[in-house]
């Protein structure tokens, strides 16, 4: 294991979680209509923590060997996606642009992971829970956006 190259990726996914200590929830979203099956306020940060770990642990595998140019650059996006989601959905409270944004963050995450997967197979496997906890994301952002029709438009 390059240590040096987990904590240069471990620093670019601490970047993009800074941004959910700058722009928190809020009572804005506590007055949002959520569905049921919203994940309790306590897994977000022990998610997101855990996946980013993860996501420099599995970057750091790739990063050395022959061939990862586009896992990197998809790495690179989904981390900018990443990044962008929170100040956008929380900050500037543009539900239906984050809609859009965590949409392309799935597919880009999607692709990383495939690309992840024929570098180094356990790489692959640690992006997983990152996709699978962005499926939830994307559908409780989704979810929201539809059912808080009082909100601005077009972005909402």
């Amino acid at each position: 294991m390059n240590w040096l190259l987990f904590l240069l990726f471990l620093a670019a996914t601490a970047a993009a979680g800074a941004t959910g200590v700058m722009f928190k929830p809020g009572p804005w979203y506590e007055a949002l209509l959520k569905p049921d099956w919203t994940p309790p306020k306590w897994a977000f940060p022990v998610a997101w923590t855990t996946l980013y770990i993860l996501m420099a642990f599995a970057a750091s595998r790739v990063a050395p060997l022959p061939g990862a140019g586009l896992a990197l650059a998809l790495f690179a996006l989904q981390i900018t996606l990443n990044t962008l989601w929170t100040p956008t959905f929380f900050g500037a409270h543009l539900i239906g642009l984050g809609a859009g944004i965590i949409l392309l963050l799935w597919v880009a995450v999607a692709a990383m992971m495939v690309q992840f997967w024929r570098l180094d197979a356990w790489a692959g496997l640690m992006i997983l829970p990152y996709l699978g906890w962005l499926t939830v994301a994307a559908s409780l952002n989704l979810w929201i956006w539809r059912n808080n029709p009082a909100l601005p438009t077009p972005w909402r």
